[in-house]
């Protein structure tokens, strides 16, 4: 089975394609030599990747599903969310963001927080939509090399790690992203 992942991010692929049983194959945007971008200009996180979904599904008679995912800060009124990618500005820079996160959490006592992602799965007029949430916090500094954007400094509830710390079987097992596709992935094998 061939499936479109909507989206440019290797990053991605290489997580989800390792989630996924061998006889379905991911086809990201690269694959098909789609290198526009799709401008998300959603309220939401669920708004964007529907935004994704509905372009690639358009464009392709394959089925397809986008994800989009934020992190939600509570001392920060859930800030950066929809904003996750380009909170620091529209370069998406993984180190200007995580900077610029954890100098508005100094000094702050609450540094409780979330990732959240939201697949939305679309097949000729069938739409499904697939939530992952991973509590945890955010660390006053950054911790582990793998992983990436804010993983180096988000450690979730019952661990001691962060994200950026943990092998990528362990933090595909509890994250957003990882319960988000799992959900996707028992849709459909049903």
């Amino acid at each position: 089975m061939k499936l479109i992942f909507a989206t440019h991010n290797p990053n991605k692929v290489n997580e989800i394609q390792a989630l996924l049983p061998e006889h379905i194959q991911i086809l990201s945007l690269n694959d098909l030599d789609y290198h526009k971008e799709i401008v998300e200009h959603g309220e939401t996180i669920e708004a964007n990747a529907k935004i994704k979904a509905d372009t690639i599904s358009d464009l392709f008679d394959l089925p397809c599903f986008a994800d989009d995912t934020g992190l939600e800060v509570n001392a920060l009124g859930g800030k950066p969310g929809v904003k996750s990618a380009r909170y620091a500005g529209q370069d998406k820079s993984d180190e200007a963001n995580k900077k610029k996160l954890l100098k508005e959490l100094k000094g702050k006592e609450d540094r409780s927080a979330r990732f959240k992602t939201v697949i939305v799965f679309k097949n000729g007029d069938e739409e499904k939509v697939f939530t992952g949430l991973c509590e945890g916090e955010i660390t006053k500094e950054p911790a582990g090399k793998g992983g990436f954007g804010y993983d180096p400094i988000f450690k979730p509830k019952r661990y001691s790690q962060t994200f950026a710390e943990m092998p990528a079987s362990e933090k595909n097992k509890i994250s957003h992203r990882g319960l988000a596709f799992q959900q996707l992935i028992e849709f459909l094998k049903a």
